[in-house]
């Protein structure tokens, strides 16, 4: 048992998704079948399962499975977006999610707007995003572009920009969906000395990607998910590689 209390904590989450039977399509029938009692039926559609995860300080965990396998629903429960159907989420510390880069953004407003906006979404204050938005345009490689409305930006520009807004957040815990593929590989090669930056001042990070190379990298610990179930946990290599044999197996 890991001595202190984690960051981060799933303790058998459970969360359903239901889809239905049949789709009403008009007021009549909407209304023939509330007087008839003959209501739509929920059909489960996907779900987690028991789901127990522990993320301590100073340690990146990698959620990695197939597609549909429910990493990125693991990641927006961990980050408050859905709530679990059963079990708890427990945040011990400060939680960012890097989920949708740029997700605020507003084509109309310049860079720096931008950069006030996504970073409120995030929980930053003004002056906190004001004492940083230098190194905020550096990191991001767009300096001169700052006073320039979005719309005229590349989309690796947008992508450069969002996680340099969102990596400059004060966290304990980084929650991470495949942002590691945003722009080239001379800035790809910056976020990921910027995350172990993070984690060796005692940051954590749970990270979904499909590029096990960089997982390998990053992460010092891997949970492989399989149809909503936690199949094996583990040392990174270890785990990532048994789902590699696994895969090829398939095929």
């Amino acid at each position: 048992m890991r001595a202190g209390s984690p960051l981060l904590e799933c303790r058998g989450v459970t969360k359903r998704f239901y889809a239905y039977e049949h789709r009403m399509t008009s007021l009549q029938e909407f209304v023939t079948r509330r007087l008839t009692r003959n209501g739509e039926k929920p059909v489960p559609k996907f779900h987690l399962a028991g789901i127990d995860i522990r993320v301590d300080r100073d340690e990146s965990v990698a959620l990695i499975g197939a597609n549909g396998s429910g990493k990125s629903t693991v990641l927006r429960l961990m980050a408050g977006i859905y709530p679990p159907t059963e079990g708890q989420v427990i945040q011990n510390g400060r939680v960012v999610p890097i989920i949708e880069l740029g997700s605020t953004f507003q084509p109309s407003l310049t860079g720096a707007e931008n950069v006030l906006l996504y970073a409120a979404a995030l929980g930053m204050n003004r002056r906190e995003v004001h004492d940083q938005m230098d190194g905020i345009f550096g990191f991001a490689g767009v300096e001169e572009f700052r006073d320039v409305q979005l719309k005229y930006y590349s989309s690796g520009m947008k992508s450069r920009l969002a996680f340099s807004i969102a990596s400059c957040a004060r966290a304990d815990v980084l929650l991470l969906d495949e942002i590691l593929a945003v722009g080239d590989a001379e800035f790809r090669d910056r976020c990921i000395e910027r995350l172990h930056a993070f984690r060796e001042t005692g940051g954590a990070m749970v990270v979904v990607s499909h590029d096990l190379f960089q997982v390998r990298e990053l992460c010092t610990r891997a949970i492989w998910l399989e149809h909503g179930r936690v199949r094996e946990e583990g040392p990174v290599e270890q785990i990532t590689y048994a789902y590699e044999a696994s895969a090829l197996a398939a095929t």
